[in-house]
């Protein structure tokens, strides 16, 4: 057992031996009901602000008393974070980057597809003058492990291969040990997640203390993989009609609302949901509508809820530390009210009561999975290919992979092995120093491995290349890969309308 394991149960035992009423004592005269101070009004039609959305979860009540997610480790698994403002002041790092364009320099951890960075803001973003920029989380700190490209294009391995690498990384920092994940990722995927490569990766996660926040998806149908997965926390959006109240709130239409027993476990605000913008991104230049000034982009889906979900755990667990995965789900569950006129599914989440009253401790029991289905079936249609070439069946970007024997050493915490990957080169060993205001885990180059009888060096990633001027207010030349594009977008914006208002 790790020093923060054994610390944390430690710190469990000792603080549910003194039973409930040591806590209930320190909370006498403290009313779960929100905040009387708090007014609920109307927003313009430009969008929700973060002001917003902290209004609507009570985070904004929460931080009041001094919680704001300081000490709790945040990994964003998606499409990197571009160190625009607001992501500088130091609460940011970039881990490894895994996705195709770890090739490439210039475009390394650098987020040039947009949604990364759009999630950072959610979660944790801050500013240090006076515009009063905030996250759901601003003093937590956040990990990016970037694995998808300019298009988002990314392999269900590559995102199997960041998930085992937060696990197997969880306690580096011991000031801020990752208590979350945050997944805006989903595939069509059917196979049972008791067999599921994917299920079984964060289900790892789960098992070593890292609570797992997923989006339902967007097709307003089936929830997708991992997220039916039931040791995760899985996300759907509000549509919040443009108030701070969340009386009115309705399911978003574009919510995969699942069927019982497997729905949502939260709602949170996800329609037209204002955050940090890429200028020059690959969604910046898809959707120029979506801009809100200079520096801000409005973005709809189960993505945007999930990382205001993820904000969210990563504030009450400031409150209280010891909470399980399975008890931090179970308390942000019970802190609010069912969406609209539904009396069953998942609830809203209301940090007022969730950090004033005693926390629901509980605990999931039953099969788990074993992570020796198919590869393939767990990509679903989700599949990436260059040239034409898709990559399908028993592999990774690399070569041939089982998945029993990925399994065995996922489980085992063995799986990476310095910068490898089970066994595949994919990235450094360490720090490579700061810049722009944000730490770099070093990288590995993948020439002289090939796929589809092609080695990576020679791969010519066309119009990729950023300008040398600060981030703040710097361009892409062009719109990112010009006429070489990765196909197979998986992240959960919302389909039909991603990015829009």
């Amino acid at each position: 057992m790790t020093g923060r394991r054994a610390r944390m149960r430690q710190y469990a035992v000792a603080v549910m031996a003194t039973a409930t009423a040591t806590v209930a004592t320190a909370l006498t005269g403290v009313t779960p009901a929100r905040a009387a101070s708090v007014a609920d009004y109307s927003f313009n039609d430009a969008g929700a602000t973060l002001t917003d959305v902290r209004r609507i979860t009570r985070d904004d009540v929460a931080a009041q008393r001094g919680y704001t997610g300081k000490g709790i480790g945040i990994a964003l698994i998606d499409t990197g974070v571009a160190p625009v403002e607001g992501l500088t002041s130091g609460n940011v790092a970039n881990g490894p980057d895994l996705s195709f364009e770890s090739q490439v320099a210039n475009l390394r951890w650098r987020d040039t597809y947009g949604h990364g960075t759009h999630m950072a803001g959610i979660i944790a973003g801050r500013d240090t003058g006076a515009s009063g920029f905030k996250g759901m989380a601003p003093d937590a700190k956040l990990l990016s492990i970037k694995v998808g490209a300019a298009n988002g294009a990314v392999d269900v391995t590559q995102v199997m291969a960041a998930v085992d690498w937060v696990v197997e990384h969880r306690d580096d920092d011991p000031r801020n040990p990752i208590r979350v994940l945050n997944l805006s990722y989903g595939t069509d995927g059917v196979s049972s997640w008791t067999k599921n490569p994917l299920s079984h990766a964060v289900q790892n996660a789960y098992r070593a203390g890292i609570a797992v926040v997923v989006s339902s998806g967007n097709t307003g149908g089936a929830i997708t993989n991992p997220a039916f997965d039931p040791y995760v926390i899985t996300v759907g959006a509000t549509d919040m009609r443009g108030t701070t109240a969340y009386t009115d709130d309705q399911i978003a239409s574009f919510t995969s609302v699942g069927a019982a027993p497997r729905v949502p476990d939260l709602y949170t605000p996800g329609r037209s949901i204002v955050s940090l913008r890429v200028p020059g991104s690959m969604a910046d230049a898809g959707y120029p509508s979506a801009r809100v000034g200079d520096r801000y982009f409005v973005g709809s889906g189960t993505s945007q809820a999930t990382a205001v979900a993820t904000g969210a755990a990563a504030v009450l667990l400031q409150r209280y530390p010891w909470l399980t995965p399975d008890s931090l789900k179970c308390t942000l569950r019970e802190s609010g009210p069912y969406v609209g006129a539904a009396t069953s599914g998942g609830r809203m989440i209301d940090l007022d009561r969730a950090t004033a009253k005693l926390p629901t401790l509980c605990k999931l029991v039953g099969p788990q999975s074993t992570g020796t289905g198919s590869i393939q079936e767990a990509r679903g249609t989700s599949i990436v290919s260059l040239d034409g070439v898709p990559l399908v069946g028993e592999r990774d970007i690399f070569g041939p992979l089982r998945s029993a024997t990925w399994a065995a050493a996922s489980t085992a915490h063995r799986s990476w092995q310095g910068g490898e990957w089970m066994g595949r080169p994919m990235t450094g060993t360490g720090w490579a120093g700061t810049q722009y205001g944000q730490a770099n885990w070093a990288a590995r180059q993948w020439s002289g491995t090939n796929w589809a009888a092609r080695a990576w060096s020679d791969i010519d990633w066309d119009d990729a290349t950023w300008t040398n001027r600060g981030w703040s207010n710097t361009l892409v030349n062009g719109v990112p890969w010009g006429a070489r594009t990765w196909s197979g977008v998986s992240w959960q914006h919302a389909s039909g309308g991603a990015w829009m208002k």
